[in-house]
């Protein structure tokens, strides 16, 4: 693929919009960023707050921990720390640099302020608007569509800034991600010029197998990388899964160790990266290539996010396990046609894991989902494949990964309605 050519560059923009570094679950710290702005904009301390949040962000929010809080959980603590200690400037690491005083104050805050959450009022997936006052005076902050995407900001009823996107367009100021395919993905990473691409691709490196070590080392979340080691050994197939669950647990928990992310996950960022950084490892494959496969293997993820959407019942698990499937096939001399084939074999085992909110389990899920993309892989090379027309598979690789974001987009709408009943009932 040429360096000209519009696909080139559109590749290569989706990279730099979705590989940004975060620190902590996105959903808590999207919050976070929204507090930190509208305090910002108000220009100091309120005396009362009120969140309204969208179903998806309650949920992934409810059940994990907020890092540099104390082991603080929910929306209430995510909104506080970004009001009392967040750098709005740092974005997705707006609370990286609070200190012990400053817990002081968040847990103070907690206590004496009234904080008020409440459903979102639009049917978005991803929609959060944050509004603080202090006597007359009050702002607000909207976040709408993904984690980073303010639509409005207002200050004692005037509009300071509005986006000039539709609120109701989804995903409408990224690149247009229609253009993806399997074919173009292994085209574009084997033709990429990787001075383009290398610094994002060297901080997922360094930041996503840090906090893998971390997860092995400490003691955080349920442990699976630790107890699929010690149960299975430390073969590649065993240790790419281990120690990618490892740093989700950490994340999980609240290690204060930053992710690159992928498709506005952390989790999908280090599911993506680490087992095909595990296999360059073992392979003793030169700098170059690991870069290549990282490019597949992100690609591969967020192609399949695209239909999908951000949040959804679907666990994003999956998608980034396959993802890690494609760019592992791509390291051992693969191209597309086995690419494509293990991606539709990974797609076919694993398609129906839900996503229950951000919490330990994630890291179980995220095991079983490599699993599935290497278990895809090996398939292949063995002469085994499912085939178009086996359950939801179609023939051809596109058609599966569309059949796929059908089934995660409408298909589990109700589901995941379900879900976040079950998870708020009282």
């Amino acid at each position: 693929m040429d360096n000209t050519d519009k696909r080139y560059k559109a590749y290569l923009k989706i990279l730099q919009e979705e590989l940004i570094p975060a620190m902590g679950c996105t959903e808590p710290i999207a919050i976070a960023y929204a507090a930190a702005k509208v305090r910002e904009v108000l220009g100091r301390q309120p005396d009362r707050v009120l969140i309204e949040a969208s179903d998806n962000i309650i949920k992934n929010v409810k059940s994990v921990v907020v890092p540099n809080t104390g082991n603080l959980r929910g929306i209430e603590a995510s909104a506080v720390a970004g009001i009392v200690a967040g750098n709005a400037d740092k974005v997705l690491e707006v609370i990286s640099s609070v200190d012990d005083k400053d817990r002081i104050k968040i847990r103070t805050f907690l206590e004496s302020k009234e904080i008020k959450v409440c459903k979102s009022k639009s049917n978005l997936k991803f929609d959060l608007i944050i509004t603080i006052y202090e006597g007359e005076s009050k702002a607000s902050v909207r976040l709408s569509h993904f984690h980073t995407n303010i639509v409005l900001i207002t200050k004692n009823e005037k509009i300071v800034y509005q986006s000039q996107d539709c609120v109701d367009l989804d995903t409408s100021s990224l690149t247009d991600r229609s253009i993806m395919n399997v074919k173009d993905i292994i085209d574009f990473s084997e033709s990429v010029e990787l001075s383009e691409v290398a610094e994002l691709l060297q901080r997922q490196i360094e930041y996503n197998t840090s906090i893998a070590v971390e997860g092995i080392k400490g003691n955080w979340g349920a442990n699976i990388g630790s107890v699929l080691l010690e149960i299975w050994g430390d073969d590649i197939k065993v240790r790419s899964k281990a120690m990618a669950a490892a740093g989700a647990d950490a994340r999980m928990s609240g290690c204060e160790l930053p992710v690159m992310i992928v498709s506005g996950s952390g989790n999908q960022g280090i599911t993506a990266s680490v087992p095909v950084i595990e296999y360059a490892k073992e392979m003793n494959v030169d700098k170059e290539t690991l870069f290549r496969a990282l490019v597949v293997s992100n690609l591969v993820t967020i192609h399949q996010k695209t239909g999908i959407g951000r949040l959804s019942a679907y666990c994003g698990a999956v998608s980034a396990g396959v993802g890690a499937g494609a760019g592992i096939t791509w390291l051992h001399g693969g191209r597309f046609k086995e690419v494509a084939h293990t991606i539709v074999n990974a797609l076919a085992i694993v398609s129906g894991i839900i996503c229950d909110g951000a919490k330990p389990s994630c890291a179980s899920k995220i095991a079983v989902s490599i699993e599935a993309g290497i278990l895809g892989f090996h398939m292949y090379q063995k002469g085994q494949q499912f085939y178009g027309g086996d359950g939801i598979l179609k023939k051809g690789v596109e058609n599966t990964i569309a059949n796929i974001g059908r089934l995660a987009r409408d298909g589990m709408r109700e589901t995941d309605k379900e879900i976040i009943r079950i998870m708020l009932e009282e």
